[in-house]
């Protein structure tokens, strides 16, 4: 196998045959290709695509590059979720341990942030202690009797997809749909899941700012996961705006306690958690219909057992055991803080959630290059829904930022970011598709 062929071909817009990318893929993981190599053969996926054959060929490889694990003794339905990726989107945080306490089994393999999307494991790791890589022993151990276990791709798991994964985030790769479908499916199949139900973003913060492009996507992630025997729906859901009110990694932990405690009711987040709660209940034949799994996300929520399972996931991968009782000791955040003040009356009417993200990256709170280290303490919280009628001076959110310049910076983006209209917004609705 000759790596400069396989991407000439590509780049020249032929297909890869099964074999070609199994080598590629199977060199990748091995270490015998240059990051050159992987972002050339990443930017000649991005102009050119692939046809569905190589996309599950490209999924299998990866998938198959490293340990595929068995579920057999659990004795509860295998099901996970996953995001293509937003802002402010810390669903999977509350979804985990709320699906683990209605009877699922939860073995969730999340990622870093890609871009200027927030990622899950950053996030966990403001907590102090939590290891997002524990070995298989331990991983299996965490699943069985907690219920679930968030954690990122270990050495042993889908390897392929964590090189290609971090050349992507830093070669503007990462909204290819073959791409993103072989990089999500490759994680799920190697965990061994049963059932999958994607939230696949759409809007100015997403990967896929155009509805027809977010469909396409779904549907290709619901087509090759299904064609691999994981059976498989996708619910696409809005990103024109933050979906939490907080937007960092602490403050995104900070949020989630928030929510597990009740405390994020009739909001578009708690929109989102119920319906991919509901959709993986049903899915997993646990639920008849999504208003019954709807009752019981509330009733695993109102009970205090999702959040007890929160934290028992949290105190078994190394966390502290008494996060919940005491979040503000354990999860810091920036000391210097800005608010940012309406500059007029009116309807907050619209905003851009990309730069929302990228302002966090600012702060130092998300990557650059690969090897950059984040500050978990940095980022936004409180921030107003689109919607809301706002008096001038009133806040629109809060930076929390590390020091005093990057905060004013960063606060004065943010105001700029924001749109004050005379009239109430309409807004677009928060779940649009199911696929």
């Amino acid at each position: 196998m000759i790596p400069q062929e396989i991407i000439r071909r590509k780049r020249d817009g032929e297909a890869l045959s099964a074999d070609e990318i199994e080598d590629f893929i199977a060199a990748l993981a091995e270490g015998r290709l240059s990051e050159g190599q992987i972002g050339a053969f990443a930017m000649a996926v991005w102009f050119k695509g692939m046809d569905r054959d190589e996309i599950v060929a490209l999924t299998m490889a990866m998938a198959h590059s490293g340990e595929m694990l068995s579920w057999a003794d659990i004795g509860r339905p295998i099901a996970d979720k996953h995001s293509t990726g937003g802002v402010g989107d810390n669903v999977s945080l509350m979804l985990a341990p709320i699906a683990a306490a209605c009877g699922l089994a939860v073995p969730m393999i999340s990622g870093r942030g890609l871009g200027h999307t927030g990622g899950t494991l950053d996030k966990l790791e403001s907590i102090p202690g939590y290891t997002v890589t524990p070995d298989a022993a331990l991983f299996r151990k965490v699943v069985k009797e907690a219920g679930c276990a968030i954690i990122g791709q270990t050495a042993a798991l889908a390897p392929a997809d964590g090189k290609l994964y971090a050349v992507r985030d830093v070669t503007a790769t990462v909204d290819s749909i073959p791409l993103i479908t072989a990089s999500i499916l490759s994680k799920k199949l190697a965990a061994g899941l049963q059932t999958l139900v994607l939230d696949v973003k759409v809007g100015n913060g997403a990967f896929m700012a155009a509805p027809d492009d977010a469909e396409r996507l779904a549907a290709s992630l619901v087509e090759v996961a299904n064609g691999a025997g994981v059976k498989t729906s996708a619910l696409i859901t809005d990103m024109n705006e933050p979906l939490a009110d907080a937007v960092g990694n602490a403050v995104e932990i900070r949020n989630c306690i928030a929510f597990l405690a009740g405390e994020k009711t009739g909001t578009r987040l708690e929109t989102v958690v119920l319906a991919f709660a509901a959709e993986m209940l049903v899915g997993a034949g646990l639920a008849s219909t999504r208003e019954e799994g709807e009752r019981q996300a509330k009733a695993a929520i109102s009970s205090d057992k999702a959040a007890e399972i929160f934290a028992r996931m949290v105190h078994m991968l190394g966390g502290p055991a008494d996060l919940l009782e005491r979040p503000s000791h354990y999860l810091t955040v920036g000391k210097f803080i800005r608010p940012v003040l309406a500059q007029s009356g009116g309807w907050l009417s619209s905003c851009n959630a990309r730069d929302i993200g990228m302002g966090v990256i600012d702060l130092g709170g998300g990557r650059r290059h690969p090897a950059d280290k984040i500050n978990h303490a940095v980022g936004f919280t409180d921030l107003l829904p689109l919607g809301t009628r706002v008096e001038r001076g009133d806040a629109i959110g809060f930076v929390h930022a590390a020091n005093d310049a990057a905060a004013d910076a960063v606060a004065a983006a943010l105001q700029a970011n924001y749109r004050i209209g005379d009239e109430a917004p309409a807004l677009p609705v928060v779940i649009s598709k199911r696929i």
